[in-house]
């Protein structure tokens, strides 16, 4: 067992709690107080650490750290934008609210990609629960949690075989399109953010919403500002009815988007 430390202040289960609120997610499984994910075929246990410094993970090495950093969102410039919010009624007022919330990432690009095919124009129950079906099925168990399927595994699977999970025909062909395309996602997160949704946008199935989460989730890029999300509409709508074009709302928040994007949506669940 090692400990990360985690900037506090930090809530652990308000943080983490994507993993429940929408239903449950095969890769990462909450289990007595701990988060179970697959890495490298080990099966990690993350729980708070004693002494609000940081988590404990078990077991615990280079690799694992580098996954548990990214999944946890270590990478988000939390101090910055906190003191950014203060200078923003409504941003300022979600601080106050939840204290040590830092926004999970997905560690994973591929798994990132899928996910965001699984959620295009569904509930996100329905989506979590599709995404567990496809996890299943195509992932390695571990004890607790299920390791997302690779990308070698979904690209030998067949349009009949995620129909029956729950894919639409489309929805299939997208995921098995992304799976055996010649993307090269390590050279992709050194590429600035309009190129990176170039290169996305021009694979079938993936549009602006899905680059905007990418850079949003995945590549944690600051300015990423999701405005064809369903759920930041209704929560800028809701919080600025006066801001019609949501995405020109996002200048409101530059250079702190993505940040501003997550607690606005966090606030929009507790209005």
């Amino acid at each position: 067992m090692g400990l990360i430390a985690v900037p506090q202040p930090y809530d652990f289960e308000r943080s983490l709690d994507r993993f429940t609120f929408w239903g449950v997610d095969r890769a990462n499984v909450w289990h007595e107080g701990g988060l179970h994910r697959v890495v490298g075929g080990r099966e990690v246990r993350i729980t708070p650490a004693a002494g609000g410094v940081g988590v404990q993970v078990e077991p615990l090495d280079e690799t694992i750290e580098s996954v548990v950093r990214k999944l946890l969102g270590l990478e988000l410039d939390l101090p910055s934008f906190q003191a950014f919010a203060q200078g923003e009624p409504v941003l300022a007022e979600a601080v106050r609210r939840f204290p040590g919330f830092r926004p999970p990432l997905a560690p994973d690009p591929f798994e990132a990609l899928v996910s965001s095919i699984t959620a295009q124009q569904v509930s996100l129950h329905a989506a979590f629960a599709v995404r567990s079906r496809l996890i299943d099925r195509f992932g390695e168990p571990a004890q607790y949690a299920v390791a997302f399927p690779t990308r070698e595994r979904i690209a030998r699977a067949t349009d009949d075989e995620l129909t029956l999970l729950g894919f639409s025909r489309r929805k299939a062909e997208y995921v098995l399109g992304i799976a055996r395309a010649e993307l090269d996602f390590d050279e992709l997160a050194t590429l600035p953010d309009d190129e990176v949704k170039a290169r996305l946008t021009s694979l079938r199935g993936l549009g602006e919403w899905s680059a905007d989460w990418f850079l949003a989730r995945h590549l944690a890029r600051p300015e990423a500002w999701p405005a064809g999300d369903l759920g930041l509409r209704k929560a800028v709508l809701a919080f600025y009815p006066d801001l019609s074009d949501v995405r020109a709302a996002g200048e409101r928040f530059r250079p702190f988007q993505n940040l501003s994007a997550h607690y606005l949506l966090a606030a929009l669940r507790y209005l």
